[in-house]
């Protein structure tokens, strides 16, 4: 059976949950996987929760992150260039989030998830 969950298996033979391959963005031809750069921008301090989702711009797609910062931080040009910072230096370098945008919450589904259509939807509604 194909959950179609994505893992990786690392060099002491653990496997890690890498996302859902229904949700992957292709950025610059190369298959982006969002639930990476969540647990990367996660690790961040000022980062409680935070979802991506892929987005056009140009003619090409491109990821953004929808972050959840810690009670206190202010969201800031200056916050999302030092998450973009982050992601680069933990990830491989087009897995970046092209755009960071702060929120107050993010849209879950009646069980609790992150509604990832919402989030599409709502970026299809501002284009």
């Amino acid at each position: 059976m194909n959950t179609g969950d994505l893992f990786v298996r690392d060099s002491e033979g653990f496997y890690w949950y890498r996302g859902r391959s229904d949700e992957l963005i292709k950025v610059g031809g190369i298959w982006v996987a969002p639930a990476e750069i969540e647990h990367c921008l996660i690790t961040h301090a000022d980062v409680v929760e935070c979802a991506v989702v892929g987005y056009e711009e140009e003619g090409l797609t491109l990821s953004r992150a929808h972050v959840v910062l810690r009670a206190g931080v202010a969201g800031s040009e200056e916050l999302a260039r030092a998450l973009q910072d982050h992601a680069r230096t933990q990830l491989s370098p087009h897995k970046y989030p092209r755009d960071v945008r702060f929120v107050a919450e993010l849209p879950k589904t009646p069980s609790g998830k992150i509604d990832r259509l919402a989030l599409r939807a709502e970026l299809e509604a501002v284009a």
